[in-house]
């Protein structure tokens, strides 16, 4: 479904994990180039440390690249794409022991070159890396997510027999 940013941030900002886990979408950017998100600390997301259950900070990061570049595509007329996150790493260098930050940025140059990918190929797959604060500006957790992102409205037997046919004579190209 395409939506605008605001309606996005707002369908966010009640969707249970998220408000029971106290992760807040303070903005959404236009185009879905970014978002700025928090992580609230309370009694609802801290462990035995009374720190912030690293759950948390994963389940925050976790769906927004696939969201954001789900919604780029369909802002660019790729309108059925399935996305999601394929493999993720995330590393805790410091306890959160605040309520903590964090903001996603797009760049137009990786999108371009995706949404090319995308067109070309019907899919398409890349990693980013998010940072996450704590109030004092001290660095927390560094998540590294690879997000997969295939149209599904792309020919992949037209492509696979193109692709064929061009390995089995390589000198017509």
């Amino acid at each position: 479904m395409r939506l605008s940013p605001k309606t996005m941030k707002w369908a966010l900002r009640i969707y249970p994990p998220f408000f029971f886990q106290r992760i807040w979408v303070k903005n959404i950017l236009d185009n879905y180039l970014g978002a700025d998100l928090k992580i609230f600390k309370s009694i609802f997301n801290i462990n035995s440390n009374n720190t912030i259950f690293g759950g948390t900070i994963f389940s925050a990061i976790d769906p927004f690249y696939p969201i954001l570049l789900d919604q780029y595509f369909k802002h660019q007329g790729i309108l059925r794409t399935v996305a999601w996150l394929k493999t993720a790493h995330i590393e805790y260098r410091k306890p959160g022991r605040t309520s903590m930050q964090f903001s996603i940025r797009l760049d137009e140059e990786v999108l371009k070159e995706a949404l090319e990918t995308i067109q070309t190929h019907g899919k398409v797959v890349k990693t980013f890396a998010t940072h996450v604060y704590d109030k004092k500006g001290t660095l927390c957790a560094v998540a590294h997510n690879e997000i997969y992102i295939r149209n599904l409205d792309f020919d992949f037997d037209s492509y696979y027999k193109q692709k064929a046919s061009q390995e089995a004579n390589p000198i017509q190209q």
